[in-house]
């Protein structure tokens, strides 16, 4: 199971978190004109609501993820079901985005768009958040659990270690062929 393998939580501790943290500071960062925020801030906090909202994006990429493995991951993932437990995290991922950009925009009018930014007419949110988390997560799954050079414990403990019995039958069997 993938909760089990020392492999998967490497991945996902060295690869996809670092991935989608740098990933959405950089979104942050280019899609900061398409907020009011942008012209009507000092500099000081426009610093501290991008580290912030890149903070949050992480933890709901994070969070996201592992519920959506909880939910659909087969037995043997990341192996396989990768694209089905993508799809399931956007849409959770994505559900909550929606959300937060209504609650934060409209309800508790905490930032405000840019007349610059799109809205998408059915959602009534900005096109940029949206098109961030449809495109961002699942890029660093795909990076992060499709990379090569960084094996599961199971594929460690299949290869042979140098001086032991499990080597000395490999190199015998290779000498015989």
């Amino acid at each position: 199971m993938w909760y089990r393998d020392r492999g998967f939580w490497r991945r996902f501790l060295l690869c996809y978190l670092p991935g989608v943290a740098i990933a959405n500071l950089l979104w942050e960062v280019a899609q900061l004109p398409l907020y009011a925020l942008w012209a009507e801030a000092p500099p000081g906090y426009v610093l501290y609501a991008v580290l912030h909202c890149t903070a949050g994006d992480v933890l709901i990429a994070g969070s996201t993820l592992l519920l959506a493995m909880c939910l659909a991951a087969p037995r043997r993932f990341p192996q396989r079901g990768l694209a089905r437990v993508a799809f399931v995290a956007v849409l959770l991922g994505l559900a909550y985005t929606v959300f937060s950009e209504w609650l934060n925009t409209v309800v508790r009018a905490s930032w405000a768009y840019a007349p610059s930014m799109p809205i998408v007419p059915l959602l009534g949110v900005g096109l940029a958040p949206v098109l961030q988390w449809l495109l961002l997560p699942p890029l660093a799954a795909f990076i992060a659990f499709r990379r090569k050079g960084v094996p599961s414990p199971r594929a460690a403990a299949s290869r042979p270690r140098r001086g032991g019995a499990q080597a000395r039958r490999f190199f015998e069997r290779k000498a015989l062929r």
